[in-house]
């Protein structure tokens, strides 16, 4: 499967922090073609292992981890009327939020829209305020009493978005963040088809990263690799967005760069890019936090860990936008990483 319509398929599936069955299923799906074995764990986290040629009692492994779970909403009241007020799952920016078409997933998927109050009917002083999720509410068409029926307080509620194709490679949708890197994990065991390793590769597509972290943390204890790679989305570039602090699109993965990244594995990825000659980029992140590393950093007594991130424009909107070829481009790195980890470079990770 091409990885446009791979992409397609896992943002399509709804899969909100802490109920990602959906979407689940489908990186299970996609993940089984190039696995030895696949199961998903009691948090929800997708755990397939692709065997590698090595021999002995002692056998090394290297945990993938890219995020499965995606932002959402969450019903917080039925009011009179029939409108539900919401909550925020996972970091949402509000004010993107009026005039989005909605599925509540209730005991059945009712469609709804989000509206706020009209602007000519805002008191003075109403109209400069910054939009408050106490101030939207969700419109289904239905009274409360047949939403009663259907809806509790605590039902999910997914933001509807249509997978677009743009120009140049470009591709646009809700949940890119980070389905963009389950994609990863399933071209990267593709491409390990092709290519001699020795180390065992668990990917992961871990649960309730914009959370907790959890799911990460929670199967690299299980696991204990020898080495933890996460991967995630950036900040892509865009007007008004400073130089420093995005990454451009078609310039190829950013690999992280700092305390919460083991100094050897960094160097051996930009080595590695620069020997085949992968567009690549560099990430210098001094603050742990913001993706699953962390969690793999300090599980159990500690794991080797780097990061490969995939540059995103409007990250936590329903136009999340990334290229395509940055995708492969991530894909074929860790392949090769991969593929070159011996016992040398194991010892290495030692002598800092």
């Amino acid at each position: 499967m091409e990885i446009k319509e791979l992409l397609k398929e896992l943002t399509e599936a709804p899969g909100i922090s802490g109920y990602e069955m959906d979407a689940g299923q489908i990186a299970m799906k996609h993940l089984k073609q190039y696995s030895d074995e696949v199961e998903i764990d009691k948090l929800g986290s997708v755990i397939a292992l692709k065997r590698g040629d090595q021999t002995g009692e002692k056998r090394h492994s290297i945990m993938l981890a890219a995020h499965l779970d995606e932002i959402g909403l969450m019903v917080t009241k039925i009011e009179d009327g029939g409108f539900l007020r919401i909550t925020s799952v996972g970091g949402i920016d509000v004010t993107i939020l009026p005039g989005q078409a909605v599925t509540v997933l209730g005991k059945e998927a009712i469609k709804g829209v989000i509206g706020a109050k009209p602007p000519h009917l805002q008191e003075p002083g109403e109209s400069g305020r910054v939009i408050q999720m106490e101030d939207l509410y969700i419109d289904t068409g239905r009274k409360k009493e047949e939403l009663e029926d259907i809806v509790n307080v605590g039902t999910l509620v997914r933001i509807e978005s249509e997978f677009t194709e743009l120009s140049n490679g470009c591709v646009s949708s809700m949940a890119m963040d980070d389905r963009a890197g389950v994609a990863v994990l399933v071209e990267t065991l593709r491409r390990l088809k092709e290519r001699k390793h020795d180390w065992d590769v668990y990917a992961i597509a871990t649960s309730q990263e914009e959370v907790s972290g959890l799911g990460a943390r929670t199967t690299a204890f299980r696991l204990q690799p020898d080495i933890a790679i996460a991967i995630d989305v950036t900040f892509g570039d865009g007007p008004g967005i400073s130089e420093r602090k995005a990454y451009p699109l078609g310039k190829g993965p950013a690999i992280g760069l700092g305390p919460n990244f083991h100094p050897k594995i960094t160097q051996r990825f930009r080595d590695l890019a620069g020997e085949y000659e992968i567009p690549h980029q560099i990430e210098a992140d001094p603050y742990p936090g913001g993706t699953d590393a962390y969690s793999l950093q300090v599980s159990r007594a500690g794991i080797p860990t780097g990061l490969i991130s995939i540059p995103l424009r409007n990250m936590h909107s329903t136009v999340e936008t990334l290229k395509l070829d940055d995708i492969k481009r991530c894909a074929e790195l860790l392949s090769i990483f991969i593929a070159r980890l011996d016992s040398k470079f194991q010892e290495e990770l030692k002598c800092l």
